[in-house]
């Protein structure tokens, strides 16, 4: 029996490849604190997965228009994954929303497009130093390639994603 507890364990930290043929446990929600440079991933209310992250160059306050460096705050899906990213892979943030759209409206702006969740520009490969905190995107969130893998696994289209300040 103690064997079965460290094999669950093991497989939950990470620590541990899950065998091909056995389904790995899914998130169900995707949170991001960007004051903290964090993302967890939880499933029933338990942090699953946690991953330092990257994000826009002008990390501080909600994204207002297109070019101005901030990673966007708010609930939204990821509605699609991409596998042939210019950032190895990408899982696609549903921003903008109404809101977001009728304030950069208001501000005669655009909101802007394109927020993702990626890895490390192609060029670079499997980088597998630090990710912080350093923040270089142009608004998104940026994690390594092999977390991104990961990620891609124990994601599935249509979860939210929380962005906090």
């Amino acid at each position: 029996m103690r064997i079965i507890f460290l094999c669950i364990f093991l497989v939950l930290s990470g620590c541990v490849a899950v065998p091909p043929g056995v389904q790995s446990p899914k998130a169900d929600i995707v949170l991001v604190e960007k004051s903290q440079n964090k993302m967890y991933l939880f499933q029933n209310g338990e942090i699953l997965r946690e991953y330092d992250v990257a994000f826009g160059l002008n990390p501080v306050g909600h994204k207002r228009q297109e070019g101005d460096m901030r990673t966007p705050e708010g609930r939204y899906l990821i509605d699609y994954k991409n596998y042939n990213s210019k950032f190895y892979k990408s899982l696609n943030i549903s921003y903008p929303n109404a809101q977001d759209l009728a304030r950069a409206q208001a501000r005669g702006v655009s909101a802007g497009d394109d927020i993702v969740i990626h890895g490390m520009p192609n060029e670079i490969g499997d980088y597998r130093g630090p990710i912080k905190p350093r923040n270089w995107t142009q608004g998104c969130i940026a994690v390594r390639n092999h977390e991104m893998d990961e990620l891609f696994a124990l994601i599935d289209v249509d979860i939210q994603i929380e962005i906090r300040p």
